[in-house]
């Protein structure tokens, strides 16, 4: 627009209009004009809409005289260009485009001087506009009385809505659903994800479907797995109790599931050596003392991913690993001591298809075991016969912690036949289109799948939480509401063997989410203790989480300003968080105990008899919470016409991260703080005028929001370690602060005496960095160039 720029007089104003004014009767024939046309004044108007309306300017425009050419010059005629400007407006520069309809009237032109012809055709034309008056009256008339008009849109982001649709969700409500689900026959998966299908159809959702997908599952054998001490030949189950030959006890379901899923199969006998929780120091000390090589390791769960640690030992050379749960590290009022339990070895999805779907056609690897290491869990019960200690050393006012004395040595037999076989898969998904944006997705996820009663009952909790969110929406939606954007409900299977429904399905649909998901929540496990509440949440969704507890909780004194962190949490929000970088969180009531080995503890399923949820929760008001603080925040996510997403809590949770004195950390924290510039600009300059409905235009909008939706995909590494996140703004329990990946390094460089593992470790974590930086910038580019105005 260079050739209309505003001259120096007026530097200011952002808006010219090019008029052109016909010659008014000249003094003679125009070459280019007949007579006709020349009866009266043209005029050409060519407006610039995308120059800013913003400086107050002349009420009324005024249209000054082109200057006259002499006719039969060779030169064409010069257009006068002046520019003009509206009046100043309080409101939006989309809504100022509104404010004065009628401003081509304020143009003053001459009459025409034809009396005869002007008359007939203004005649005509009034004629002419007086029938399609007429005409369109009626039309309008029968229109509106056969067609009703649509209800006028509330606006975005109204507590009234929310509050209407969350009334619905009560604590006898969710417990019914419960119940009923308690009361169907486990035989299969599918059973029971068909009549999780049929219970949301009978609700009003129509858009569901069942899901399936055939994977390599390894499940138990036909008897039970088998610890024998070579020194006194006694054998036993991972229970604690002895050996029998009697068929009931060799085939009970709690003997057949106390097993390491994925696990080596085989014999092997070795040496038993204690490895406490495995960490660094842990490994650092047992081989400065002793070879490891093909032994058997007593390990404790807790302090740190159950994935990790085991690749440790095999990197170490241990041949078999025995784990347990320290009942120290229980909380007091879980009395698990004598329970063995059952945990997975897959990283997650089928791992015949690493990385791909497994649909008809794909090709199948051989992976039946995922690692080389006998893994076997066994009970607090049975730990304490292996290292020869009373069975009262728990029972004190003081907790000792389990641990092998260092005169004596163990030698055992390990025996593990568990069985790997393709067995189906079944997911339930539902979706409730959006009105605004059906092309974004907002995920709320639960389970059904817990190995036949195995895991607790989780799985029921879950499934009558989502059910009840659902059944309150649908109720609001069968009066005419409905979200902005797209809702999909999804009910999990195979959870309990690695996550292995949600990541088919998501590797299914890998490209259609990359573009389209917008967040996840989670539902899993909703309430595995009574005395805490326990929001998670990526940090762009740490300050809605924060907020939604002050309007959700039932019981106050539950749930007193719970902190929200961003740590690693189980269940199926894992394929999201760590390969499409979608925003996740999640509320559950837990029993969390100060002591700093918890962590990871519930990687471990106890049989269903050992966590009564009803125990926990008699009336279902934690459930009634539960429900009401993920409904707030799906609600805000769904509705929100700008994604209360935060950039600047990214980048805050990103230099809270950098906190330590490790090599390389300076160079991090200027990147870091150039991250926090962007992120301040793009918070401040685009989305607090885009969340104020007087400045909102949906294209920007839309724009803004496709920015928000990535901010955290720039935070996946290629690789992680086993069991670490490879979204490094997750952090590894509450304690931590720092990045995991930096962290696990400096503990690599401990025990290799070597820094090429930091080195790499900090050189993922600068690319991230920056790569966030630069895609905060480009967001920010995109706004500067649409206000300069397409040419």
């Amino acid at each position: 627009m260079g050739e209309n720029e505003p001259s120096a007089a007026q530097p200011d104003r952002k808006m010219a209009y090019r008029k052109v004014s016909a010659e008014q009767r000249a003094q003679g024939p125009s070459p280019f004009l007949d007579g006709d046309e020349l009866q009266g004044a043209a005029l050409e108007l060519e407006w610039d809409m995308e120059k800013e309306l913003e400086e107050p300017g002349l009420d009324q425009f005024r249209l000054d005289s082109a200057a006259q050419r002499r006719p039969g010059s060779s030169r064409s005629p010069e257009l006068d260009l002046e520019p003009i400007q509206p009046s100043s407006s309080p409101r939006g520069r989309f809504q100022r485009l509104q404010e004065d309809p009628d401003y081509i009237s304020h143009y003053t032109r001459q009459a025409p001087k034809s009396g005869r012809c002007g008359f007939l055709r203004v005649l005509k034309a009034f004629c002419t506009a007086l029938i399609l008056f007429i005409f369109g009256v009626v039309i309008g008339y029968y229109t509106h009385k056969k067609c009703p008009s649509p209800p006028a849109s509330q606006e975005p982001n109204n507590p009234h809505i929310y509050h209407e649709i969350l009334k619905e969700i009560k604590a006898e409500n969710i417990q019914r659903i419960y119940r009923d689900l308690l009361e169907f026959p486990r035989d299969d998966d599918a059973d029971i994800a068909v009549k999780i299908l049929a219970r949301w159809r009978s609700q009003g959702l129509e858009d569901v479907q069942l899901v399936n997908y055939s994977v390599l599952l390894d499940l138990p054998g036909p008897s039970s797995n088998t610890v024998t001490l070579q020194n006194s030949g006694e054998c036993f189950y991972p229970s604690g109790q002895q050996c029998s030959r009697d068929p009931k006890t060799l085939h009970s379901r709690d003997l057949l599931y106390s097993y390491a899923a994925y696990s080596a199969k085989g014999t092997l006998e070795a040496e038993l050596v204690d490895v406490q929780y495995g960490t660094m120091e842990d490994l650092i000390r047992v081989q400065a003392i002793t070879n490891v090589t093909k032994k058997i390791a007593l390990l404790k769960l807790g302090q740190s991913p159950l994935l990790y640690k085991l690749s440790l030992l095999e990197d170490a050379g241990f041949g078999g690993v025995l784990l347990y749960t320290d009942p120290c590290d229980l909380p007091k009022t879980a009395d698990l001591a004598d329970k063995a339990f059952m945990v997975s070895l897959n990283s997650g999805g089928d791992p015949s298809t690493p990385g791909y779907a497994s649909i008809d056609g794909s090709y199948r690897q051989n992976r039946l075991n995922l690692t080389t290491l006998l893994v076997q869990p066994i009970s607090a019960v049975l730990a304490r016969k292996l290292i020869s200690l009373p069975e009262d050393t728990a029972q004190k006012d003081k907790c000792t912690p389990l641990q092998l004395p260092a005169a004596g040595r163990k030698m055992i037999s390990l025996n593990i036949q568990s069985v790997t076989t393709y067995k189906t898969i079944s997911n339930v998904i539902g979706y409730l289109k959006g009105a605004v944006f059906p092309d974004r997705y907002v995920i709320i996820g639960s389970h059904h799948s817990s190995l036949k009663g195995y895991g607790g009952q989780g799985w029921a909790s879950s499934t009558a939480v989502i059910t009840a969110l659902l059944q309150a929406l649908m109720a609001k939606v069968q009066r005419g509401w409905r979200p902005d954007r797209t809702l999909l409900f999804c009910s999990w299977g195979g959870t309990a063997l690695g996550n292995v429904g949600s990541y088919e399905w998501a590797e299914d649909l890998r490209s259609v989410l990359q573009r389209n998901a917008v967040a996840y929540v989670s539902l899993h496990n909703p309430v595995t203790g009574n005395s805490t509440l326990h929001p998670v949440a990526s940090p762009s969704l740490q300050q809605l989480a924060a907020e939604s507890q002050s309007f959700n909780c039932v019981e106050k004194a539950r749930c007193p300003g719970s902190n929200v962190s961003s740590v690693q949490m189980q269940g199926d929000s894992d394929y999201f968080i760590n390969h499409l970088g979608v925003p996740a969180m999640q509320f559950s009531y837990e029993d969390i105990k100060a002591s700093e080995n918890s962590s990871f503890l519930s990687e471990a399923l106890f049989p269903a008899h050992s966590t009564k949820t009803e125990e926990l929760d008699p009336s279902f008001s934690l459930h009634e919470t539960i429900a009401k603080l993920t409904g707030q925040v799906t609600l805000q996510i769904a509705t929100d016409p700008v994604l209360p997403f935060s950039a600047l809590d990214i980048a805050l949770e990103v230099q809270n991260s950098l906190k330590g004195d490790e090599a390389g950390v300076p160079q991090l924290l200027a990147v870091a703080s150039g991250l926090r510039d962007a992120a301040e600009l793009l918070q401040s300059d685009e989305m607090r005028p885009a969340n104020d409905p007087r400045e909102r235009a949906p294209l920007r909008v839309r724009m803004l929001n496709d920015v928000l939706q990535g901010l955290e995909k720039s935070f996946l590494v290629h690789q992680a370690p086993p069991g670490l996140y490879r979204n490094i703004l997750y952090r590894l329990d509450d304690r931590t602060s720092q990045f995991s990946v930096l962290l696990e390094a400096l503990e690599h460089c401990k025990l290799h005496q070597s820094n090429e593992t930091l080195q790499a470790a900090l050189s993922k974590v600068l690319n991230s960095i920056n790569s966030a930086q630069v895609y905060f910038k480009a967001g920010l580019d995109v706004f500067e160039t649409t206000l300069a105005g397409k040419k």
